[in-house]
């Protein structure tokens, strides 16, 4: 990848797509990890720091370096940023009405809570949400649906993770985040890859054979181990529904995401 050239490409990206839309802010969520950082640098280069809100959303079993690098991050780009925990609404739900849910559902409340405290400050500061979602993470469903796979743009979703850490270095993104174990932080001891099973460089590598140069299963099952093949592809088949608009009932000549489905700007 040109991360030169890249970049060039997604502050204009930025620029461009939020101009359209009449609005001239972008507010994000920071993790403290190297995504939200990359997203947050981009940020700050297309609108100017000050009109980029970012903000850092905790959970009490949140690792502490976590709110640590996301205030290192903004400070770094000198980007507005607030911290507001998420703890007492999540507690709440749960305490009173699903007392022994399992991590997973507590993650994915966390995620959509976090995403609804987004879209509320981009409302409150006439902005526009950005994603933080990679390429990788989009194809294996890796994310929560309307959580932190939601957005109105997203600059990196067309951007594999292991090429997330180049363009990193090129942003300039503070050492400790690049260097640290990627994480979603949703409970104790939590890492993508010991979830996965897999390195994201192994997987990223199965995913541009298949997906961008469209190398056939067989093909693939002869190169990799087929366990490792067959896990992967299931992932992406199961996760078509996260990355697609609502399915429509197709009642009239011209439907939503059938027929009409224009790659046009209608503007403001």
């Amino acid at each position: 990848m040109d991360t030169a050239q890249t970049v060039a490409i997604l502050l204009n990206f930025l620029r461009e797509e939020i101009k359209k839309t009449g609005l001239h802010k972008a507010v994000l969520g920071l993790s403290g990890g190297i995504d939200s950082a990359v997203v947050c640098a981009l940020c700050a280069g297309a609108l100017g720091a000050d009109n980029v809100r970012a903000l850092c959303l905790p959970y009490k079993t949140s690792h502490p370096e976590s709110e640590a690098h996301a205030r290192l991050c903004a400070e770094t780009y000198g980007v507005p940023y607030q911290v507001i925990e998420i703890t007492p609404q999540i507690d709440a739900y749960f305490e009173h009405t699903e007392p022994d849910a399992p991590p997973l559902r507590r993650g994915n409340k966390m995620a959509r809570e976090r995403m609804a405290i987004l879209y509320d400050h981009s409302a409150k500061l006439g902005g526009l949400v950005v994603g933080t979602s990679n390429k990788t993470e989009l194809l294996l469903g890796y994310g929560t649906q309307h959580g932190d796979l939601a957005s109105a743009l997203n600059p990196i979703g067309d951007i594999y993770k292991t090429d997330i850490f180049a363009l990193a270095g090129r942003l300039k993104v503070p050492e400790p985040i690049i260097k640290k174990t990627p994480s979603a932080d949703l409970w104790a001891g939590q890492s993508d890859e010991a979830e996965l099973g897999y390195t994201y460089a192994r997987i990223d590598e199965l995913l541009a054979e298949l997906i961008d140069r469209r190398i056939s299963e067989r093909a693939l099952k002869e190169k990799y181990d087929p366990v490792f093949v067959d896990k992967i592809i299931t992932l992406v088949k199961k996760s078509q529904f996260k990355r697609r608009l609502p399915l429509i009932a197709k009642l009239s000549a011209r439907t939503i995401d059938r027929e009409f489905r224009y790659p046009r700007d209608w503007g403001v």
